[in-house]
């Protein structure tokens, strides 16, 4: 059997797959599994298995259409948000981010903190900051939550008021 580290680079592996190599393209979405998950995971929650595989077929049916090979993680993350905010939508649960991802090493106990203070917000301003954070601008945050940009910009000042009120320490 083989493990996910075992398996080539996705980008190495990306010509085969949208050439229609079946072996590559199993590859691919083999490699890219834990990444879609984790964004999933993040965005719902409890459904992020079902978002996963949502975001994957997705991926499957859409890579044809990648025309920049370098633009592969980007243009993944934002197949994979779209699908996870969808199937977030069909259950009914517009749950959101509890952690913030993040590419610097940064002290664990932040991540809690910032996991608690996201947590007290109401789900509309987790949704908009975790999309922030995961790189998606006003236009694209209102393409996928299907709002107008400017109820996505105003959502997205009051939450991050309502973070940094939340975020500064209480004076004691």
């Amino acid at each position: 059997m083989t493990t996910v580290s075992e398996l080539p680079s996705p980008l190495t592996l990306l010509p085969g797959a949208q050439a229609g190599d079946e072996h590559a393209m199993n590859h691919l979405l083999t490699g890219i599994t834990p990444y879609v998950a984790r964004i999933c995971r993040s965005i719902t929650h409890d459904d992020g298995a079902d978002a996963t595989q949502e975001a994957l077929l997705a991926i499957y049916r859409g890579l044809g259409t990648l025309r920049e090979p370098a633009a592969f993680y980007g243009w993944v993350r934002s197949v994979t948000v779209r699908e996870a905010v969808r199937t977030a939508k069909r259950y009914g649960e517009e749950r959101t981010c509890s952690e913030v991802e993040s590419g610097q090493e940064t002290n664990p106990l932040d991540a809690v903190h910032i996991s608690d203070v996201l947590e007290r917000l109401s789900r509309a301003h987790r949704q908009v900051l975790t999309l922030r954070a995961y790189g998606l601008n006003e236009e694209e945050m209102a393409e996928v939550l299907s709002l107008p940009v400017g109820t996505v910009r105003s959502r997205l000042f009051r939450a991050r008021r309502r973070f940094q009120e939340a975020w500064q320490p209480s004076a004691a």
